[in-house]
Parts: structure tokens; C-alpha cells; sequence
């Protein structure tokens, strides 16, 4: 039985995946292999493995179906998976994030941005597994703190005003450290799939939550094309 954080591998090119492997058993982690969706669905359900990097396009089961089942049938929605495919149009990146990936990287990609991603991903994960009852009420993210019992915002322990909408935004992307949420998926985690809204009122809520933020306004990272993602900066 391996212990601390298990990483499965889901890639069909051989060079490919032990070229990611070999980078993240640098960084002391444990890497399983799979080299076809059937495989890949077989290790999490037997192995449960702390996070998943996965191919789109893979023999048999796509890397699609592959994380259409980890969310949906198996219902692991806080199983962080990481879609690395050399599939880079906007449609493929949009649908990946939608189905509840966690962050699509381009191949070829950088193994330091990789492994970084990992990193991020697991420790997210980890802490949001340790949160204490007690403190569920405080949110601290960087420079941020949300008081989700009294709905107040603090940036730098500077007050924020916020309405509604704009405090369940940074509530949201808070408990969601460097991941991206495209438009559709802001609108349905706020106000449900059915809420009457345009994505342009979302780039309405996010360019007022930045002018809010003052010194803060950075940490809210357009993804061009995609939506946004919030970046911890402490």
C-alpha cells in the first residue's frame, strides 16, 4: 500500500507518460499508469488515487467519458483531475471544465507548470478536507477573508463592500484556489443551470468585483476565451 499522495496517470503514448511520471516521482510522489479509459476507471474504483491526469484522446473510452463517470456515476466530485490533452480548441477546453475538470493544460506542456498544478490541486484538496466546523464561517485566502456568517469581505483586514452575488463570486472562487470556472459554470454554481442570465452579466460582476478588490484586483485571472480563475497571493 503506497502512502501519501497517489497520482494516476492516464495516457496512451508511451514516451508521454513516463515522461510525466518521471517528473512527478522527482517531487516524491507515487504515479500509477493507465493507458485506456477502461483502465483508468479500474484503478479509481479499486486504488483511489489523489489525483488524476488525464489524456482526452485515448483507445476505447475517451478521456471525456473517462471523467464523465468519474463525476457522474462514481461521484467523485471532489476527485481533482487535470485534462492534458494536445486537443486545444476552445469547444474541447470549455466541455472538459464544464464536465468538472479541475484545469485543462495544452500539450506540449511545461513540467514545471505540471507539477505546479499538482501541487496546487492537492493541497486544495487536503485543505479542504482538514476544515474544522468551527471555522467554516471564516474563509482566508491570501490578503483575502470572507466572513460567510455576517456575508463581510476583507482584503489586506480592509472592509469590501459587496452585494449578494458578488460575495457568493469570491465565496466561490475562495474555496476554489486556482481553478478555472468558465461562465456556465459560475451562473449554475450561483444560482442553479435554469438562472436567466448572460454571460455578459458575469463579466459585469467580475470587472466590479476588481474594482472592489483596489490592490487585490489581480488575484481575479481572466483565462481568455474560457472565464476566470482566482490565484492565492500570499
Amino acid at each position: 500500500m503506497l502512502d501519501g499522495p497517489v497520482i494516476l496517470v492516464v495516457e496512451d503514448e508511451p514516451d508521454i507518460q513516463e515522461l510525466i511520471c518521471y517528473h512527478l516521482e522527482r517531487e516524491h510522489f507515487a504515479t500509477v499508469k493507465a493507458s485506456t479509459g477502461d483502465e483508468a476507471l479500474h484503478i479509481i474504483k479499486t486504488s483511489n488515487p489523489s489525483l488524476v491526469l488525464l489524456d482526452l484522446m485515448l483507445p476505447g473510452i475517451s478521456g471525456i467519458e473517462v471523467l464523465k463517470t468519474i463525476r457522474y456515476v462514481l461521484q467523485l466530485a471532489t476527485l481533482p483531475v487535470i485534462i492534458v490533452s494536445a486537443r486545444t480548441d476552445e469547444s474541447d477546453i470549455i466541455t472538459g471544465l464544464e464536465l468538472g475538470a479541475d484545469n485543462y493544460l495544452p500539450k506540449p506542456f511545461n513540467p514545471k507548470i505540471l507539477v505546479a498544478n499538482v501541487k496546487a490541486l492537492l493541497r486544495r484538496a487536503a485543505a479542504s478536507g482538514q476544515t474544522d466546523i468551527a471555522d467554516v464561517s471564516q474563509i482566508v485566502s491570501g490578503h483575502l477573508r470572507l466572513d460567510v456568517v455576517r456575508h463581510e469581505a476583507f482584503w489586506n483586514d480592509d472592509p469590501v463592500l459587496l452585494t449578494a452575488t458578488e460575495f457568493a463570486i469570491m465565496e466561490l472562487f475562495a474555496k476554489n484556489v486556482g481553478r478555472v470556472f468558465t461562465r456556465n459554470q459560475l451562473i449554475s454554481a450561483l444560482r442553479g443551470e435554469s438562472y436567466p442570465v448572460t454571460e455578459r452579466s458575469v463579466d459585469v460582476q467580475i470587472a466590479s468585483l476588481r474594482r472592489k478588490l483596489n490592490d487585490g484586483q489581480n488575484s481575479i485571472k481572466t483565462v481568455w476565451g474560457i472565464g476566470y480563475s482566482f490565484q492565492d497571493t500570499q
